[in-house]
């Protein structure tokens, strides 16, 4: 969802590239559920509803502990990871497993904070139902983004991992490792290639491995 900038205003177009949560949602394991306990039709002074949601929900972030004894919990990630410039790479051309090279042909670079826009955003990412011919990150690629100092990596899907390796789990060890944050569950489906200021605050649930991560991209006017 595009936001403008209201008139008069200066600050930069708003990309929100959340997806919303409710209890039909594509999801790996069980999906959310909710009761309302408070409700003004009952007579209650105010509407409220309790949540039933897994960690990895929705557009979320996957810490380093996720897979890494002793690395940092979604409370303890440096936000320098989750704020700051961001790339969105075009990968849309690419078929079930994203290769170093073509990160590199997509515009890599520097890049400190990346995301891989592919053709799950407008297919697999749309469904209820789990994928089989997701696109995902391949350990080569992870790797790549390791040796360039990368902070922060993010797909849209609900795993970075590529369909072939979903029981080793290579890429996320990879990241993980090194201490890169993961999002996922991203749309990226109205974001166009290039760099973003990304404000990414995932919710800091202590000692926790993933959380909720409201993910909000500022497209910069034109110099």
């Amino acid at each position: 969802m595009t936001h403008q900038t209201p008139e008069g205003a200066m600050t930069a177009e708003q990309i929100d590239i959340n997806i919303p949560i409710h209890g039909d949602m594509l999801h790996w394991g069980r999906r959310p559920t909710y009761e309302i306990v408070e409700s003004r039709a009952n007579g209650d002074a105010s509407d409220v509803s309790r949540w039933l949601i897994g960690a990895h929900t929705g557009t979320h972030i996957d810490a380093p502990s996720h897979f890494i004894e002793g690395g940092a919990s979604v409370d303890k990630i440096d936000l320098n990871s989750t704020v700051g410039v961001a790339r969105v790479l075009d990968l849309r051309q690419v078929v079930a497993e994203i290769s170093a090279e073509d990160l590199e042909n997509a515009g890599l670079g520097d890049a400190k904070r990346v995301l891989f826009k592919t053709r799950n955003s407008t297919d697999a990412l749309t469904r209820n139902v789990k994928s089989e011919t997701w696109v995902g990150l391949g350990p080569d690629a992870a790797q790549l983004l390791v040796d360039r100092g990368v902070l922060f990596a993010g797909n849209d899907y609900m795993t970075i991992e590529a369909p072939a390796h979903v029981v080793e789990w290579p890429t996320h060890h990879i990241l993980c490792g090194a201490g890169v944050v993961i999002l996922e569950n991203a749309n990226l489906a109205d974001v166009d290639s290039g760099d973003y200021q990304m404000v990414c605050l995932p919710v800091p649930f202590a000692g926790m491995e993933a959380a909720p991560a409201p993910t909000v991209l500022f497209r910069l006017p034109a110099a």
